[in-house]
Formats: C-alpha cells, sequence, structure tokens
C-alpha cells in the first residue's frame, strides 16, 4: 500500500558524515546509518581508526568509507569535507559526535581544560556544520544532526565547562536552523542522558554511582547506543523533514522533572 501520510525512515541514497566515529556512540550511529541504508562517511582524528569501524560496516553488508577529520583543526575539517563531496558528489547528513566529557568541580577548572571543551564540543563542531552546509544548500536539502547532551538543559555539579559547551550546542542548533532551514537544509539537536559505552562503563558498572543516575531516570534504567541511533536515524530521515531548530532529548524523562 502506497500513501502520502506514510513516512519513510530510509536513507537508501543518502550519504551520511559523523564525527567522532571511532568508537563508543559515534561508531554506533556509523552502523546505524548503514543499516538504514546510507553511504557512511566515518571520520575520527586517526584514519586508521575510522578504517576499522568503516571496514567492519562493509563487511555487515553497509556501504562506508574511512577520513581523517580533528575537529579542532579547521583546515582538517575542510579537507575531509571535500573528500568526502569528491567521493561521492554529494552530502546529505552530517552528524556532528565528536565531543569530550569532564568531571570536575568548578573551582578546580583550569583555562586549558575550558579551552579544550569549548573548541571539541562547540567551536569544533560548529566548524564542520560550516563546511558540510555549502554543499547541502547548493544541492538544496540536508541535515545537520548536533549532539548535545541533557547537560546543556538541566545542572549537573561538576560539568560547568561541559554544560556550558553544550548550553551553547542548543543556542547554535537554533540559529542556524533559522538561517538554513529557508535553504532546504534542517539542523536539530540529540540530548541524551547518561549512555552505556566502553567509554562510560567504568562508572555505570559502579553500584552506588548507577543508582543515583537511575534514581533521576523516570524509565528507571540508563539509555544504549541504540536509543541515540533511533533519535539520529529520525532526525536523518524523511519522516523528520519538518522537525528542525529542534533538541531532541533522549533521557528517559529525566529532564521532565
Amino acid at each position: 500500500m502506497e500513501s502520502s501520510h506514510l513516512p519513510s525512515l530510509g536513507l537508501d541514497g543518502q550519504v551520511a558524515l559523523v564525527t567522532g566515529a571511532s568508537r563508543g556512540i559515534g561508531e554506533g550511529l556509523c552502523e546505524a546509518l548503514a543499516a538504514a541504508g546510507a553511504t557512511v562517511a566515518v571520520t575520527a582524528r586517526r584514519l586508521d581508526d575510522a578504517e576499522a569501524v568503516a571496514a567492519r560496516i562493509e563487511a555487515a553488508g553497509g556501504a562506508a568509507s574511512a577520513h581523517s577529520l580533528d575537529v579542532t583543526d579547521i583546515e582538517s575539517i575542510g579537507s575531509a569535507v571535500a573528500e568526502v563531496v569528491a567521493s561521492y558528489g554529494r552530502l546529505d547528513v552530517l552528524v556532528a559526535n565528536a565531543g569530550l566529557g569532564a568531571n570536575l568541580p568548578a573551582l578546580e577548572v583550569t583555562e586549558e581544560h575550558w579551552d579544550l571543551m569549548m573548541d571539541v564540543n562547540l567551536k569544533g563542531l560548529f566548524f564542520t556544520a560550516q563546511a558540510c552546509a555549502p554543499h547541502m544548500i547548493e544541492q538544496g536539502a540536508g541535515r545537520v544532526i548536533a549532539m548535545s547532551s541533557q547537560a546543556s538543559l538541566v545542572g549537573i555539579p561538576d560539568h560547568v565547562a561541559y554544560s556550558s559547551s553544550k548550553g551553547g550546542v542548543n543556542q547554535m542548533v537554533r540559529v542556524l536552523a533559522l538561517e538554513w532551514g529557508p535553504l532546504g537544509v534542517t539542523v536539530n539537536g540529540v540530548a541524551p542522558t547518561f549512555i552505556y559505552t566502553p567509554g562510560t562503563a567504568e562508572r555505570l558498572d559502579e553500584p552506588t554511582f548507577l543508582a543515583s543516575v537511575v534514581e533521576r531516570i523516570p524509565v528507571g534504567h540508563v539509555g544504549q547506543i541504540k536509543d541515540v541511533a533511533g533519535a539520529v536515524i529520525y532526525l536523518a530521515s524523511e519522516a523528520g523533514a519538518m522537525v528542525n531548530g529542534s533538541i531532541l532529548t533522549v533521557d528517559g524523562g529525566w529532564t521532565a522533572q
């Protein structure tokens, strides 16, 4: 049955670039995008890390390529984006996932720590989006999906630099949505709660810490990578075409309290 009222979550024919894709959520997003039909440009600072992820995707029957991209290096960003566009002739989706997190009381935050958080989480994200957007605008369509955090919406102790950088991401999303939406490019953010990954396992496997997190999440458990991937696929697909300038929380209700 065919109907104009039936949304599609497929990404066949789309080219998606993912930053910070060598492990954890980034790697999982690449796998999910490929499973949805996209050709995935896997990017990471170390090319061999990106190549390992791309190889796993191709071994599973997906389409992927590997590219070196350091979000703290503007020249690196431009080179990687140009390489992807030269390879495929188009760029449809940017998933700006590269980011850093740290737990540090405000009185212990150094200038170096602050600058690193901003350079990766905010500045790097902006200039990656800026490099990708002209190609999307030229083709009249595109999706920019920025990885934010629930820490951008509620206060979490010991996260002042991280939360500030992610709060900036949210405002960036809103402004870019206003500028680029009329040109065919939607811009949205995804704000996850604590997601169980190899990187968060050490903390989340500690029963006391896990209990302190779960008591704040109404659904009663932390998230999984597939929960974040579901939000990204939705925003990247035709089903999310009318969503622009939004921050989609994937937090089990934490920020509803």
